[in-house]
């Protein structure tokens, strides 16, 4: 039984995350917990209420302690679940039919050993423990702590706020109940949009893409929230997703800056705030190499990891270094982990950091050393049988066409080129296709070359 993918257990109610899984996946963690308290949240879709008392069902019934936090973001509920447990409902930015399970133990997600242990359980159909036995619950509130810990480390980077003008669009989603209020206790100048809290996301669908924030682009555009000596518009726009561990910047002009562009910024801020002799940033295969540049250009290095599992990659770069190395920030795109935070993705923490290093530096400036060349992604149609041939004859044949790229096959097979142009193949977990990602200044033609090699690749399969 494969229940967790990338991003925890996610998929429709009727079909995938029904009540019924929800009580067998609380029991389980129920078990883990060994007769320990589990926080429960969840997000603001209207299935979420049903199914956060399914999990509850099952925790108690497990002889866990169980303390419910309400609608909270997952960023939240993972800081709540230091020294202890925890269970989020949320399908972060999937449509609102969908929900999901997410499981976290001491601020962390479950890793591949821990969420294959609660498969195994939820498939054995683990038994109540004896009616003596069972735990109790409570309510608590945990949104004010939270909120007062995001604004006190990210007042330990960049400068004040002091009127900054910045527009959220919370995408009706639980955004709506941190990052406005985090921006405000910093200091600034804070328009929130689609800042009410509705399952059915009324305001744009819940994944915030170009497309989806189009009103907040033109709202920063057209120079809503520009400050009293009416200099242009809000210099700083966000947009997130349902459960607001996604981010998405927007600058004055209305444009999306590129997701890796924003990764960069802040990973080269962390390596030089950082006093460690080997600082460390861990991101994903698909990451741009202008990532690596800046990092290189502060003193840094970095260690790449397999989607959806940054917290895999800061434990194992952790545990590879020596007393000098320390794992100073990790991300995927739109995805942050502030690791002297905390140990999980959040996008709350993300806004607030991100709008202090603009109130200090500008946006333009943040960006200006970061190299911004053509990106492009491609789907090269590949049966799922014949992936790992294709993948094995491209781990030969790319290497022999770039001959002075360095290479890494560990997650697909990406090389680096000189110039600092990239390449990545890999194949899709999900789809029956071999992506194929792909950054340079002559983009069209390296894309040309490698998809290709990819379909050649497949044919010999």
């Amino acid at each position: 039984m494969e229940l967790f993918g990338t991003a925890g257990i996610r998929g429709d109610v009727r079909t995938t995350v029904t009540p019924e899984l929800a009580l067998a996946v609380g029991r389980a963690v129920g078990d883990d917990a060994d007769g320990g308290a589990v926080v429960v949240g969840r997000d603001g879709r209207t299935t979420g209420d049903g199914l956060a008392t399914a999990v509850e069902s099952g925790l108690v019934s497990a002889g866990a302690d169980v303390e419910r936090i309400g609608q909270v973001p997952t960023p939240a509920l993972a800081f709540a679940s230091r020294d202890r447990r925890g269970v989020m409902l949320t399908a972060s930015h999937n449509p609102p039919h969908d929900n999901g399970i997410k499981v976290f133990v001491d601020g962390e997600e479950y890793d591949d050993d821990g969420e294959a242990r609660i498969e195994r359980r939820v498939a054995d159909g683990a038994e109540p423990v004896a009616w003596d036995q069972w735990g109790r619950s409570r309510q608590a509130d945990v949104l004010p702590a939270y909120r007062a810990a995001v604004a006190d480390f990210a007042a330990r980077h960049g400068a004040a706020l002091d009127g900054l003008s910045v527009a959220v669009d919370c995408g009706n989603g639980m955004a709506s109940v941190a990052t406005p209020h985090v921006l405000r206790e910093l200091g600034g100048q804070v328009d929130a949009i689609n800042a009410n809290v509705d399952g059915h996301f009324p305001g744009r669908e819940s994944k915030p893409t170009p497309e989806s924030l189009r009103d907040l682009r033109t709202y920063v555009a057209d120079g809503h929230g520009s400050d009293e000596a009416g200099h242009g518009g809000a210099p700083l726009g966000i947009g997130h997703d349902g459960d607001a561990d996604r981010i998405v910047i927007v600058d004055a002009d209305g444009d999306v800056v590129h997701e890796d562009t924003v990764v960069a910024i802040l990973a080269e801020h962390y390596v030089r705030a950082s006093d460690a002799g080997d600082p460390v940033v861990v991101t994903t295969p698909n990451a741009s190499a202008r990532i690596d540049e800046r990092v290189r250009a502060a003193g840094g290095r970095v260690e790449r990891v397999r989607l959806g599992a940054l917290h895999v990659g800061i434990a194992q770069a952790r545990a590879a270094g020596d007393d000098d190395t320390a794992v100073v920030f990790a991300a995927e795109p739109w995805k942050h982990i502030h690791t002297r935070f905390g140990g999980w993705i959040d996008g709350v923490a993300s806004a607030a950091v991100f709008a202090r290093l603009v109130a200090d530096r500008g946006l333009d400036a943040l960006r200006e050393p970061v190299t911004e060349r053509p990106y492009r992604k491609e789907s090269v149609e590949c049966p799922d049988e014949s992936k790992g041939a294709a993948m094995d004859g491209l781990a030969e044949s790319l290497p022999d066409q770039f001959p002075a790229a360095s290479v890494d096959t560990e997650y697909g097979v990406r090389l680096e080129l000189p110039d600092g142009s990239w390449t990545l193949v890999r194949p899709s977990g999900t789809e029956p296709y071999v992506r194929v990602y792909a950054e340079s200044e002559a983009v069209d033609e390296l894309v040309e070359t490698v998809t290709a090699a990819v379909r050649d690749a497949i044919e010999c399969a």
